[in-house]
């Protein structure tokens, strides 16, 4: 029983009385608020007795006497506000960051296998020793000279003469035929770095004779290796170029033949073949070139996948890949067919990416497929050429058709006219048949006798006037044109510096007329406007009155442009590809979701 009472006392003392909730609660609080006033008597005594390291330390750390929030309060008191200009840089990266292309321009099985190639392709070709011996700084200043940009790890000198390029003398007579006598700046600069077997992405304006950079490369490789040994029955290709439309493609396969005819003919050297690879002909007309084995291949995307496919030849000895108009033909959605057809390749090859728009993007996306390559850039990618006079008018929707025969009238022919829609490119073309114009036209939905005869008729000047849409605007070459006119003005201002760069080109001068109203999204506006000041071309007052949110922050002109499509006139913020993309994307993925989960 003693025991028993001495126990029940001993649960006494260890008897802990219950506190409610709300009472504990309360305790809570008025502790917190006892530490506030702590922490303040101690901030106080701190400014009064400031570099005190022992006060430091009760202020920060985990340990501290303040609370957590209160300190985070003051770190962000510490760190500077940012200026809307930071902000807006650092929101530009976060978009660029989330395009980002993650899948690389290579083959599937190069991919696959991990295969990853450090050194460039090795050719016999190298510049004479007289060139080199010149040092860096003198190349330097040629490229200065000339104002060619350069990229990329030991550049190869430029050389400003076909004579010292080591080029057959054929080659030099058919250069003198054709009226080239000296070589362009991308030519002095792209012709060498294509010779020595480097990759290369080329940017120059409209007519600079970047045709000439790629091709002239393609059928010396194809000549020396028709000499070391010939091709027989089946194989080839040696050389591949890829253009986005047929025109642009029969106009370079053209090109070839023309080398390779004068090449054969002066007796000392073996015939070339070269294949046209394009959708709308009859390979049938080319089987004696495909028997035979043919050395060059000239294609569009769409025949060239349908081609490989049914193995009626494949790319196991091609070594050269050139893709002209490269930004466009991505735009254009042939981003996985590209993909499709390097998976084809059986080695290493060279890979040339030319064009005269080469936004940002796709130059980074370009390069993760390049062997050490070298970016030669004539200009600024996207400038328009400086040749060409602009001249941009505002007129009625309404009132297109009849001002159209007043525009003709500012030239003689040959003169090109563009227009965005099918429709009114066979509107236009009547109108100008019933107005006595000599006219032809051509656009997608036209069958490929029709669009040969229109290009073939305007080229030898049968016809006066071309109406087209932007399937003639990209890559073509009519010498001799005085006159684009922009019936319309594109969505795209990548699009309208390929239109007028149809004029003005090998250095002769042009002018192009642009009709513009309301029809026209505020963007494309400002990026023409801003096109215009950099070209240092006459803005219209209804283009100098706009409101421009380029032209911000003090008054100081943002410059750069877009860094998605290169357009001047916005960042990639207000981007509208980059929105058009964005949508076709969401619709994409909505069109697929609705198909896989049907049958409600």
């Amino acid at each position: 029983m003693r025991l028993f009472y001495k126990l029940l006392e001993d649960e006494e003392d260890d008897y802990v009385p219950y506190v409610p909730i709300k009472q504990r609660r309360l305790e809570k609080l008025h502790k917190y608020a006892t530490q506030r006033r702590m922490t303040h008597d101690l901030r106080d005594r701190s400014s009064n007795d400031e570099g005190s390291e022992e006060d430091e330390a009760v202020q920060a750390g985990p340990r501290a006497n303040i609370s957590l929030l209160d300190q985070t309060v003051q770190q962000r008191k510490q760190i500077p506000e940012k200026t809307e200009e930071e902000k807006r840089l650092e929101e530009e990266r976060r978009i660029e960051e989330a395009q980002a292309r993650h899948k690389a321009l290579v083959s599937v099985q190069e991919s696959a296998h991990g295969l990853i190639y450090t050194d460039p392709i090795k050719t016999s070709w190298s510049p004479p020793k007289c060139i080199l011996q010149q040092g860096e700084e003198f190349h330097q200043a040629i490229r200065e000279r000339y104002h060619i940009l350069v990229e990329g790890e030991d550049p190869v000198p430029p050389i400003r003469y076909f004579e010292d390029m080591k080029l057959p003398s054929v080659i030099l007579d058919y250069l003198k035929d054709k009226k080239i006598l000296k070589p362009s700046p991308i030519q002095i600069q792209g012709l060498p770095v294509a010779l020595t077997g480097r990759d290369m992405i080329g940017i120059a304006f409209t007519g600079s004779g970047k045709t000439l950079t790629f091709s002239l490369p393609l059928v010396l490789f194809a000549l020396e290796a028709e000499v070391r040994l010939p091709l027989v029955q089946g194989e080839g290709p040696i050389g591949m170029i890829l253009c986005p439309s047929r025109e642009l493609a029969r106009q370079t396969y053209d090109g070839l033949n023309a080398m390779s005819e004068a090449l054969s003919k002066s007796g000392k050297y073996p015939e070339l073949r070269s294949l046209l690879c394009i959708g709308g002909i009859d390979m049938r007309d080319q089987q004696d070139v495909l028997y035979r084995g043919f050395h060059m291949v000239v294609a569009t995307p769409g025949r060239l996948m349908d081609m490989l496919n049914k193995k009626k030849f494949n790319l196991d000895n091609c070594k050269y890949l050139c893709m002209d108009e490269a930004d466009r033909m991505i735009d254009m959605g042939f981003e996985d067919d590209v993909r499709t057809i390097m998976s084809f390749f059986k080695s290493q090859r060279q890979t040339l990416l030319f064009s005269a728009t080469m936004p940002k993007k796709i130059q980074e996306f370009a390069l993760s497929a390049l062997v050490k390559p070298m970016v030669v850039n004539v200009g600024r990618a996207g400038a328009a050429n400086l040749d060409v006079i602009q001249e941009v008018e505002y007129v009625k929707q309404e009132a297109r058709m009849v001002y159209l025969l007043e525009c003709l009238q500012k030239t003689p022919p040959p003169v090109l006219i563009f227009a965005e829609n099918k429709n009114d490119v066979d509107d236009i073309h009547e109108y100008l048949l019933l107005k006595g114009v000599e006219a032809v036209a051509i656009h997608g939905s036209k069958t490929q006798e029709e669009r040969e005869y229109a290009i073939n008729s305007f080229k030898s000047y049968k016809k006066d006037v071309l109406v087209a849409t932007d399937v003639a605007s990209k890559g073509l070459d009519f010498p001799e044109i005085k006159h684009v006119i922009n019936f319309d003005m594109p969505k795209e201002i990548e699009d309208y510096v390929h239109r007028i760069g149809r004029t003005g080109r090998s250095g002769k001068t042009g002018i192009a007329t642009t009709f513009i109203n309301q029809q026209c999204s505020e963007q494309i506006r400002l990026d023409l406007k801003h096109l215009l000041r950099e070209a240092k071309q006459k803005i219209p007052p209804f283009l100098a009155a706009m409101e421009d949110p380029m032209e911000k922050y003090g008054g100081q002109l943002l410059s750069g442009g877009c860094s998605f499509c290169g357009g001047l006139g916005h960042r990639i913020n207000d981007c509208p590809k980059l929105e058009q993309q964005r949508r076709q994307q969401m619709n994409t993925m909505m069109s697929r979701s609705r198909g896989d989960g049907g049958g409600f």
